[in-house]
């Protein structure tokens, strides 16, 4: 949408790899960016066929989720992606089809301030990251639960800065934030991490709606932003939800105005208020 060229995408990360997205990845990508092909013309990047392979960890992880029953979006968004990418060639007679029908790659040509934008997903990025440690977080913390390891979060980013892959700053953030409270239920009620999602999620917002209308596709911002918008409810629709497996399950429900666990013949009352 921004139509960077990637010398220009070189020179972002490297930019942003100076600031709070300072990361080995964030670094590694300004360097991928710069590298011609050394086999044609062009840069290397662009000649990497699309389709990632996997070890195994975000699978496990995302299992490991599941079966603690902890919300982990972002990080099943980037292993959906990544089965997605697999399907090569499926999504080339998929793309085939939806082209002759006039759905092109991106659907608009919008004029763009590039530096804007660029601006934009930095802090969209960096609310989304936020996203993806709490809920890795919250997975390991259910795991020590579970298995009775009495692991301290805030001690796990101390060690963790030793790694290549994460630097210092934002660990040691995140060490602050459990010192500060043990018993944290989540990162993004930290007070710091929380004024920093508040002062970015007009950013967010604009960086995934431009995505969504544009037919970008960003599983891992969406994803992560839904996270967060629900997160901060007091209330969801959960309760449609609730009543709707009360319906065809006899699942029961609870309620909001008194205590106990309830039951109602849903199908039974709809038919006699068609009656009348």
């Amino acid at each position: 949408v921004g139509k960077l060229s990637n010398e220009e995408l070189k020179e972002v990360f490297s930019e942003w790899n100076r600031g709070e997205l300072l990361s080995f990845l964030i670094e590694i990508t300004a360097d991928i960016f710069g590298v011609k092909d050394d086999k044609g013309e062009g840069y290397l990047v662009d000649k990497v066929l699309d389709k990632t392979g996997m070890k195994g960890t975000g699978k496990w992880t995302v299992q490991q989720a599941a079966e603690l029953s902890v919300a982990a979006p972002t990080i099943e968004a980037s292993l959906d992606s990544r089965f997605l990418s697999g399907l090569k060639e499926e999504r080339v007679e998929a793309a085939k089809i939806f082209k002759a029908g006039g759905v092109e790659d991106s659907l608009t040509d919008q004029a763009v301030d590039k530096k804007k934008l660029i601006d934009d997903v930095r802090q969209a990025l960096y609310a989304s990251k936020i996203c993806s440690y709490a809920q890795g977080m919250n997975l390991i913390r259910a795991k020590s639960i579970e298995k009775g390891w009495d692991l301290k979060l805030g001690e796990l980013a101390r060690i963790w800065k030793g790694g290549c892959i994460i630097r210092a700053i934002f660990l040691d953030r995140i060490k602050k934030a459990y010192d500060r409270n043990a018993n944290l239920a989540n990162l993004l009620i930290d007070p710091e991490f929380s004024k920093e999602i508040i002062e970015r999620q007009a950013a967010w917002r604009r960086v995934v709606c431009l995505a969504i209308n544009s037919g970008i596709s960003t599983p891992g911002m969406s994803s992560s932003l839904a996270y967060f918008d629900s997160y901060r409810r007091e209330r969801l629709p959960a309760n449609l939800v609730q009543a709707q497996r009360d319906y065809f399950g006899a699942h029961t429900y609870e309620r909001v105005d008194m205590p106990g666990s309830f039951h109602t013949e849903w199908s039974k009352i709809a038919k006699q208020s068609k009656m009348y």
